[in-house]
């Protein structure tokens, strides 16, 4: 009697223990089942990528951070073209153009200027597709093509009409080059594509940021944009610090006197340019002075017609005299 309940209670413990087994191999059939349709899903999910030729890697989520970093920036922007628009005062100082000559090239231009308006706004309208409205001597873009698109930085490639002008003859020359900007830094890289009579054209714009009311944070130094605007209550003007490095170098490299007459004319041609930049910017803080400043702008074409020779000292002569009308023109105006 005792041998048989010992036996069914061993065989009820038996088929329990079995039981326990199963539920146990099962849990552990559905997890693996789990992870196989799991892998089965990623795999269907990655041919299908492949095949409709989608880009995929590790660096696809940056996208979403870049929108959010580019609608930042414009919130800023729009935040520092109002400072500037509630006071527009700003005193346009000569550039510093240094000349340098490069063993067979023509020259190396290194300039050097500050601006009255933010970096981004000064991107803006180095990278514009239709700056030839600001930029005098672009005659026609002739074509543009956008290589790489990775949000803040573009690669393009661009020929553009440019005007020359040579004693008393003048025309246009097709200029290719491709063009690496990138709003991050505010550099815009540039160098020639198609070879033609230049052997080397390249250089690089670079725009840094310039805290104009700095004065307002004494004694305190500012090193960061949050700090400036934090100390100027969000009413601090931030200027640009933009710098040139261009590389000039013709396929045949004139003898002098004609390589100095064509430095002198690079480097007139150069100032020429952000003279147009600084009236452009001139016009978009709101400045009284805009239109004054374009007027200035063909005035001292007009006066600066090519001489066979250059000296460096008479771009500050040109732009002293510049100031001095804006100072007349001041004096003149009625007082109500």
């Amino acid at each position: 009697m005792a041998d048989k309940e010992m036996g069914k209670f061993f065989d009820t413990t038996v088929n329990k223990g079995k039981e326990c087994t199963l539920a146990v191999s099962s849990a552990v059939g559905s997890l693996v089942q789990f992870h196989q349709n799991l892998q089965n899903c990623l795999k269907a999910h990655l041919r299908k990528v492949v095949k409709n030729k989608q880009k995929f890697d590790a660096r696809s989520p940056l996208t979403l951070v870049d929108r959010e970093s580019s609608i930042a920036l414009d919130t800023d922007f729009h935040k520092q073209l109002d400072a500037w628009r509630e006071n527009s005062f700003w005193v346009d100082q000569p550039p510093e153009i240094k000349v340098s000559v490069p063993k067979g090239s023509l020259c190396n231009l290194n300039v050097n200027f500050e601006v009255g308006l933010p970096p981004d706004a000064i991107y803006n309208i180095v990278t514009d597709p239709e700056n030839k409205r600001v930029f005098k001597n672009i005659k026609e873009v002739i074509s543009r093509k956008v290589l790489i698109d990775e949000g803040l930085r573009q690669v393009v490639e661009v020929e553009q009409a440019a005007i020359w002008r040579f004693l008393w003859w003048s025309g246009t020359i097709s200029v290719h080059v491709i063009v690496d900007q990138n709003r991050k830094d505010h550099t815009v890289k540039f160098k020639q594509g198609k070879s033609g009579f230049m052997k080397r054209f390249e250089g690089c714009w670079k725009v840094e940021p310039l805290f104009v009311d700095e004065h307002l944070c004494q004694p305190f130094n500012p090193r960061t944009w949050d700090n400036y605007n934090t100390c100027t209550q969000g009413k601090g003007r931030v200027g640009s610090i933009v710098s040139l490095d261009q590389l000039i170098q013709p396929s045949l490299v004139p003898p002098p006197p004609i390589s100095w007459y064509l430095r002198g004319i690079t480097t007139r041609t150069t100032e020429m340019l952000i003279s147009d930049l600084i009236a452009e910017a001139a016009r978009l803080r709101g400045a009284v002075g805009g239109a004054e400043a374009r007027k200035e702008l063909e005035t001292d074409e007009r006066e600066n017609a090519p001489n066979s020779s250059f000296d460096p000292d008479d771009i500050k002569k040109r732009w002293q005299r510049r100031r001095d009308r804006r100072h007349k023109k001041r004096i003149r105006l009625p007082v109500h």
